[in-house]
């Protein structure tokens, strides 16, 4: 007998038939990648240069979903599939050299690989955004952080020194060593305390967040490639310079009032205000280029 109008629901088996690749690919990309997941994930818990990332793949991932899929998306198997491999091979490699970096870029290398076999390049470029951000996430390696950070040091020390000595406060420069004095009745000086600019307070950190802010707020707000390009360029020389200024303030503030106001709680404090005031500068930035590229936009509607 023939029931119309009353939907047959499919034999469990079917189901759990065409969830099975799925089942298997989430658990050979665990296995293959567990090592650089759960490495990456205790470092953006434990390293503050790197905690930057357990705000980007959250971000990331709710970006992904919001996108969602392509409307023209198609699967690229044979592309995906070399995609998968180069990552695969990546993962192996890394290993056998110890070298964590690439092993983490193998694990995203991986996970594009598997968008494009799924719904091709299409998809990658239409969830270009969410794959930036978790570029961005994963941490630098030690020699490179190494070789930035000492260039920034230099940087922070001579501007904030500069700086220092613009508002009367004699200071002397030793490589990222500031040198605070006090003038003595005969013309001399003495020395009073002095100013470490350490590795923790190059700006790389807050150079990292700001790029990565840049890439975001320039994928939201801004509609035009070269507004974005403009927007993560400004970041970098506002990450430098405020920190200059966060070193300046810094030494403003124990020459004039009390050396431990160079550490501790307000020295932590005070860099938590300057990268609020970053995110606002970057804001402003991202707001009149938003402005500079409309009358662009109206003219490419208007054709």
């Amino acid at each position: 007998m023939v029931t119309e109008g009353l939907a047959v629901p499919a034999p469990a088996g079917r189901d759990l038939a065409a969830a099975a690749p799925w089942v298997a690919a989430a658990v050979a990309f665990t296995l293959l990648f567990w090592r650089p997941i759960t490495g990456t994930a205790d470092l953006w818990w434990n390293d503050p240069d790197a905690g930057h990332g357990l705000l980007l793949v959250p971000t990331a991932v709710f970006l992904a979903w919001r996108a969602g899929l392509s409307p023209d998306r198609r699967g690229q198997a044979l592309i995906g599939g070399l995609m998968l491999a180069g990552a695969v091979a990546l993962r192996y490699l890394s290993a056998l050299a110890a070298e964590l970096f690439t092993m983490r870029l193998s694990m995203l290398a991986a996970m594009f690989g598997i968008v494009v076999f799924l719904w091709g390049m299409k998809q990658l470029r239409h969830w270009w955004l969410p794959a930036v951000l978790l570029l961005l996430s994963v941490p630098l390696p030690e020699m490179l952080i190494s070789t930035l950070s000492l260039p920034l040091q230099f940087t922070a020390s001579e501007i904030g020194a500069a700086l220092l000595d613009w508002r009367h406060v004699p200071a002397g420069l030793d490589g990222n060593v500031i040198l605070l004095a006090r003038p003595t009745p005969d013309g001399g000086f003495i020395a009073v305390t002095h100013l470490f600019v350490t590795e923790a307070c190059s700006g790389l950190r807050s150079l990292s967040a700001l790029l990565a802010l840049g890439f975001l707020i320039g994928g939201i707000w801004l509609q035009t490639g070269w507004a974005r390009a403009v927007l993560v360029l400004i970041a970098i020389p506002i990450a430098v310079g405020l920190n200059s200024i966060r070193v300046f303030l810094t030494g403003f503030a124990v020459y004039y009032i009390d050396e431990a106001l160079g550490e501790g709680v307000m020295h932590y404090t005070e860099g938590w205000a300057m990268f609020m005031a970053a995110f606002v500068v970057l804001g402003g930035a991202a707001w009149l280029l938003g402005r500079a590229e409309r009358p662009l936009l109206r003219r490419r509607v208007a054709a």
